[in-house]
Order: C-alpha cells, then structure tokens, then sequence
C-alpha cells in the first residue's frame, strides 16, 4: 500500500488529549495549548483532555499518568519541558513511559527547527512514542515548535499511525 493509500484509510477523527507543561502559564495565556486545540479541531479531531502541568515529578506523574489509564484518549500532545534546563521534566517523564520510541519524530523535528532557528535546535528534547496504547507527542513550548511540529509532523500521520496501534489491538480493546 502507498502513502496515498495509508493515508486515505487513516481514522479521521482521533481523540487527543492536550497538555502543557509549564510554571508559569495559566488557561487564559496558554497560546501553544491553544494552537494545538485549535489544529486539531481543524483537521476534525477531537480534544477530550486539557490540563496544565507544573514541572514537579509528583503533579506530572499524577496528571499523565491519569489520562495514559483512560480509555477515550488515543493520543497526547503536549508542549513545554523538551529543553536543558533543570526544570524541563517532560523528555525523561516520558522516557521512563515509552513502551515503544519513535525516534525518527525528534530527529525530523530538530531537523526542521534548524532550518528555522539553527544550531539552537540542538537543544530540543522534543520525541515521540507510545506509552499504554497510546502516541504521545511532546513538543517545545513555543508557539512558533508547536505549529511545526503540529504541521510538519504530527497532523499529517496522526489518524495513520492511530489506525496502526488500534489494528494491533484485540477487537473487544478497541474504541
């Protein structure tokens, strides 16, 4: 089957959960949680979760680990904690739950960043993979890493690779 033919038969309506990890951002500035809202809604998916996070190990665990458990979420998008600097905890959170790494996401993403931003795209931790069923995406908080990696990345393959992991799924286990 070709790309036109996996795409074709990809699910056209995926429910995502949207998180967005941050110090210092409440609902009324969250402007990448609202972007990746607003492409999802777009393209016809469906967000059925929207949380903030603050970057401590216990509000992250208790928070993802919560919607990794329920059954109407298909995939995460999150944003924020993908840099260096000792408060981003979203890269080795995730890590630590990925049953299966997509590494091609994160070098495609910086790949794409540095034709933007240049060598500064060396310090994105921005992955990909699956934890309990379910594709996880974590992106950089900026809005400018976000819509790229929405557009680029994530929108194009998201009902693709969703169709993959629910095949693999016992019939009685899907949604």
């Amino acid at each position: 089957m070709g790309l036109r033919e996996h795409r074709a038969a990809a699910h056209r309506r995926v429910r995502v959960a949207v998180v967005t990890f941050s110090d210092t951002r409440d609902a009324a500035h969250d402007h990448s949680g609202n972007a990746i809202d607003a492409a999802l809604a777009q393209r016809g998916h469906e967000v059925v979760a929207r949380i903030i996070l603050r970057e401590d190990d216990v509000t992250v665990s208790e928070g993802i680990d919560a919607l990794l458990l329920r059954n109407d979420i298909d995939a995460i998008v999150a944003s924020g904690g993908t840099g260096i600097a000792p408060r981003d905890r979203a890269y080795d959170f995730f890590q630590r739950r990925y049953e299966s790494e997509l590494p091609g996401f994160g070098e495609l993403f910086r790949a794409l960043s540095y034709a933007d931003i240049g060598s500064a795209a060396m310090a994105s931790r921005a992955s990909a993979g699956v934890a309990r069923g379910k594709l996880v995406f974590s992106l950089p908080g900026s809005q400018a890493a976000v819509q790229l990696g929405l557009d680029k990345l994530i929108l194009p393959e998201l009902g693709h690779l969703v169709g993959q992991l629910r095949s693999a799924t016992a019939p009685e286990d899907r949604p």
